[in-house]
């Protein structure tokens, strides 16, 4: 790494990849967290860092205005509110990364027809980096609202400023500063730390006391002792112990704010496939959108490994790289995104209203209903005592980094655990698919079935299940048992994957009559008494898409389409209550 007062030539940013780390064990996050790029080698220097033409600089500068900075002062400073998109006239400006234990990257240096942003100034997420005034600099601000309406006003401007945008939040998560961790590498508490800065396509580096002395070393600088692991460090210095999850986004900037006083159109539950599209459709066509998710943007689909039968990508894509760009997606547009936000309970009436479990009340005349399904918690024995030290629901880098190696069992015949045994199984030594089905042919896509069957390290034992679990503070053994003969088995594994169907996230909907079926799926159109085949429920004004529709395919093609179609038949129904009002 070189220091922060070092030159270096215009235009040639770093590719993403750490040129130095202060200690051995920091680790970029996965770049299957950063949308669209999934290595180093897909971040295009040219689309990341374009400079502007005269014309260009021309057009935007309406949406704008001009500001000045002298030499040496700070631009922007990590985790101040977003400024939006700053354009420089005149002078240079130093871009630098650093993470919260005092190390530093240079990124890029930008002169006259280049801007700062990425990604989060759409949606006005706190600044990730510093820039600073290496010469007295005059430049103009585009405010984040501003940046939006420019980006869909000027379409080709737009796509250009997209590209840079995707690609610099890419940029920032593989070189992987930002919010340090310090903790134990299977530290059920660290995994998720990482999966949440993950979720939010977070930049953030970990140090492993286990694996590197310097680690365990950098706990008497911040006064810790073991009981305080995981630590996380944010970029200002404020140290935090064992956080939770409002206390990570809190320091981050990164809570969301909700406007009791507005009235949205659309309210949409759940910002998986479904919801986003959703959300892209409803407010590219000019209807008020806001967007609550209780984890994230991404549902299900956001931790699928590699999702290769979506129309339109013929060598496939990641989950977390579709919803990252159906996200920035549905923020050009103006859709408000809220996470985490769990709904309570809706209240039907004229005008629905949508209590959060902190308190805060959401009014919206039309109400989506998009919250997805979770998977089911099997009654295995023991399973609670080693969720998150053995047992998980996902596989994601974090965890196929864990099991490198090893043998791993996964509990599951769908497509999502398909995909997840062929992205375990370039990692881990041998992966162990257990199914209660006779063949993998009644529940999964032949295209899956065909790789694991190609993939020497993966074995499928059919008609089996998991009867037991043992270990003592982790995962030790899986005791499997043929469903037929009954006779068991005990495999020595520390990783235990469970993708066992599905159950609907609909327990918030007690304080509105929406008809669901013996399963907890919401009824729609003619299942739910209308006489046409709507995606409208029983209650006027509240719609239901994707996987918590009863009867609806669950693929990601199919939420998407879904939607799009509901969009049409809101605008319908608001032009109908707006006839009548």
């Amino acid at each position: 790494m070189e220091p922060a007062n070092a030159p270096i030539p215009s235009q040639q940013p770093d590719t993403g990849v750490p040129s130095r780390v202060s200690l051995s064990a920091v680790s970029a996050v996965s770049a299957a967290a950063a949308p669209p790029a999934a290595t180093p080698v897909m971040l295009n220097r040219q689309q990341m860092y374009p400079t502007l033409s005269a014309a260009e600089i021309a057009r935007i500068a309406p949406y704008g205005s001009e500001r000045t900075w002298q030499a040496g002062a700070h631009v922007v400073r990590t985790g101040d509110p977003a400024n939006g998109m700053i354009l420089v006239l005149a002078g240079r400006v130093r871009i630098v990364q650093r993470d919260g234990v005092g190390d530093s990257a240079l990124v890029i240096e930008h002169g006259p027809g280049n801007f700062l942003a990425e990604i989060g100034q759409l949606s006005g997420m706190p600044e990730l980096v510093d820039a600073i005034a290496i010469e007295d600099v005059r430049a103009i601000v585009v405010r984040p609202a501003c940046l939006r309406s420019l980006m869909v006003a000027e379409a080709a401007l737009g796509e250009l400023i997209m590209q840079a945008l995707i690609q610099r939040r890419a940029g920032l998560i593989q070189r992987g500063r930002g919010p340090t961790l310090i903790g134990r590498g299977a530290d059920a508490a660290l995994i998720d730390l990482q999966a949440l800065l993950r979720r939010h396509n977070y930049p953030y580096s970990v140090l492993d006391i286990d694996a590197d002395e310097g680690a365990a070393n950098l706990l008497g600088r911040f006064g810790a002792v073991p009981a305080d692991l995981p630590l996380l460090i944010c970029p200002n210095g404020t140290v935090l112990r064992r956080p939770d999850t409002t206390q990570v986004l809190a320091c981050l900037g990164l809570l969301p704010e909700i406007d009791a006083t507005l009235v949205y159109d659309v309210a949409i539950i759940g910002a998986g496939p479904a919801g986003l599209a959703a959300a892209v459709y409803a407010a590219s066509e000019g209807l008020r959108v806001i967007v609550l998710d209780a984890l994230s943007p991404g549902g299900q689909a956001g931790a699928s490994a590699r999702i290769e039968n979506y129309l339109g990508f013929p060598a496939g894509i990641s989950g977390q790289a579709l919803t990252a760009n159906a996200y920035a997606q549905a923020q050009k547009f103006g859709a408000h995104i809220a996470s985490p936000v769990e709904v309570a309970r809706l209240e039907c009436g004229t005008v629905h209203r949508l209590r959060t479990r902190a308190g805060d009340v959401i009014q919206a005349r039309t109400v989506i209903i998009a919250s997805g399904a979770a998977y089911r918690r099997p009654p295995i024995p023991h399973r609670v005592d080693f969720e998150g030290r053995g047992i998980y629901y996902w596989a994601s880098p974090v965890e196929a980094k864990l099991c490198a190696g090893q043998e791993v069992v996964l509990v599951g015949g769908g497509n999502s655990a398909g995909q997840a045994a062929v992205f375990l199984g370039a990692q881990a030594a041998h992966v162990h698919v257990v199914i209660r089905g006779a063949s993998l042919e009644q529940s999964m896509s032949r295209y899956l079935i065909d790789r694991i069957a190609a993939q020497p390290n993966i074995t499928v034992h059919a008609r089996t299940e998991v009867a037991d679990l043992g270990g003592d503070d982790h995962l030790a053994e899986a005791v499997l048992r043929h469903c037929d003969t009954g006779q068991r088995r005990t495999m020595p594994v520390e990783h235990v994957f469970l993708f066992t169907g599905a159950e609907p996230n609909t327990g918030w909907l007690g304080g509105c009559r929406v008809g669901v079926d013996a399963k907890g799926f919401v009824l729609t159109g003619t299942q739910a008494g209308l006489p046409t085949h709507t995606l409208e429920t029983c209650v006027p004004g509240v719609f239901a898409i994707g996987d918590v529709r009863s009867g609806s395919t669950k693929r990601v093609a199919t939420a998407v389409g879904e939607g799009a179609a509901v969009v049409s038949q809101i605008h319908g129904y608001l032009a109908a209550a707006q006839e009548a009002a």
